[in-house]
């Protein structure tokens, strides 16, 4: 069940992301990445504060998909394409559509909307019965027409159904785009940004929408949505407000990330050869050592470094390049540098800590289980952290907490069966009735029910 900005097709594909270079052969790739979520922190702040919204309860989580897309699911999460950040002209652009994803969550429309699903499924479902009923007192009487008016009675309502439930999301869609526009008068931020990604939309949607039965759609027309709310923006003192450079220029890093991890082919034809900017930089550098050549990528890095050296992201990028080409020892001193900027960032806790798990020394063990520790604080539900865990302790020899983490790592993935098996055996190691032997026995029990 998600509410958000507008339908757009979702793709997947496996992207390697600062905490956990898995895999994902199923759903949509979550994105974790320190620089990107700082960034959308920052964005949100004020506007979840004007909605009313905990700041600590919601959350923003991209996901690897190119389109332009946003929606609030899973109570306050909002959940944003990769695609969006990516496309998105300014700060203020990406801000607007936090800005309505934040009126859906205050706006308490998750609930409201199953609610509404339920009443038109009952709808649907009293048609139906009446249309079966139909039939079959036709069948037994030996008249077609009845019959035939007995399958229009379902097909009619199940269509009505159908309908009135897109009325009500059309409804909450609007509340939603005003929302927006009274938390982005309350923080002083331009509308324009909403306005642009509207008229993005609205071009791009052209040729589909040609003809296009408005009714038949789950969120108002973009032309629609345009004209309903530019002569309001346009009214706010804020319109014409620009946004800061500092973080115009955040943004635009966020954005060269994005493109060097996920479209590392498509990098130079964004940003050429020529290009000596530090965005541009900073993706060509991506790619370097996406494709193995870290001799080329390392002169590119300590650009950034040196004309930056309080970004702590660039630190992280020279650790993350010696990391994914076979040279963990290396980037030891640069994941450092970067924690010393940014202590407590949970993400940088776990890289630094797989960072001392890739050299394989046994001696960084406890170090890598103390970070750890520090970062499940504010990661407690990143399944990386537990993967780590694991292969810490299997260092160490310590074969029951290995086994521990081990189940704590297939339960957070979704892996019933080696959860269970993996509890069963570490609480045959740990001490009964100690905290670790019960959360042992609680992964077991939970993972038994799923």
């Amino acid at each position: 069940m998600a509410v958000g900005l507008c339908l757009a097709a979702q793709s997947s594909f496996a992207v390697p992301d600062q905490s956990d270079k898995r895999a994902r052969d199923v759903g949509p790739t979550v994105i974790r990445d320190a620089e990107i979520e700082g960034l959308l922190r920052i964005y949100a702040g004020p506007i979840f504060k004007a909605a009313g919204i905990n700041a600590n309860a919601a959350r923003v989580v991209v996901i690897g998909a190119p389109g332009i897309n946003a929606f609030v699911a899973g109570g306050q999460r909002i959940f944003v394409n990769s695609g969006l950040i990516t496309r998105a002209p300014s700060p203020n652009t990406v801000i607007g559509v936090l800005a309505h994803e934040s009126g859906h969550i205050a706006g308490g429309h998750l609930a409201k909307l199953k609610s509404a699903m339920a009443e038109a499924s009952t709808e649907a479902i009293v048609g139906t019965l009446l249309g079966v009923a139909a039939i079959v007192g036709g069948a037994a009487s030996g008249s077609n027409t009845a019959s035939q008016t007995g399958a229009g009675i379902i097909l009619g309502a199940q269509n009505s159904a159908q309908r009135g439930f897109l009325v009500y999301q059309r409804a909450m869609e609007a509340t939603a785009d005003e929302s927006a526009m009274r938390y982005l008068a309350a923080t002083h931020q331009s509308a324009k940004g909403m306005l642009e990604l509207f008229r993005i939309l609205a071009n791009e949607s052209l040729a589909s929408l040609h003809g296009a039965d408005p009714y038949a759609y789950s969120h108002p027309l973009p032309f629609d949505r345009l004209r309903t709310l530019e002569a309001q923006a346009q009214a706010s003192p804020d319109y014409n407000k620009q946004d800061d450079p500092a973080l115009v220029m955040r943004h635009k890093l966020a954005q060269a990330k994005l493109v060097g991890f996920l479209t590392p082919l498509q990098v130079f034809s964004r940003y050429p050869a020529s290009d000596n900017s530090l965005p541009a930089r900073y993706a060509h550098a991506i790619a370097f050592f996406r494709r193995g050549d870290l001799k080329a990528a390392l002169p590119v890095i300590d650009t950034l470094t040196a004309e930056a050296p309080q970004d702590p992201y660039f630190w992280e990028l020279k650790a993350q390049a010696y990391l994914e080409n076979g040279r963990a020892d290396e980037g030891l001193a640069f994941i450092k540098k970067a924690r010393v900027i940014l202590p407590n960032n949970g993400l940088l806790q776990i890289l630094n800590a797989q960072i001392l798990l890739g050299s394989e020394n046994p001696a960084h063990a406890d170090e890598a289980i103390n970070l750890l520790k520090q970062a499940r604080i504010s990661e407690g539900e990143e399944p990386s952290l537990y993967k780590f865990m694991a292969q810490a302790y299997g260092l160490k020899k310590d074969i029951a907490h290995a086994q521990l983490a081990t189940a704590e790592f297939a339960y957070a993935t979704g892996d019933m069966k080696n959860a269970q098996e993996k509890a069963a055996l570490a609480k045959k190691y740990l001490k009964q009735g100690s905290p670790e032997w019960l959360r042992a026995s609680d992964i077991e029990s939970f993972a038994a029910k799923k």
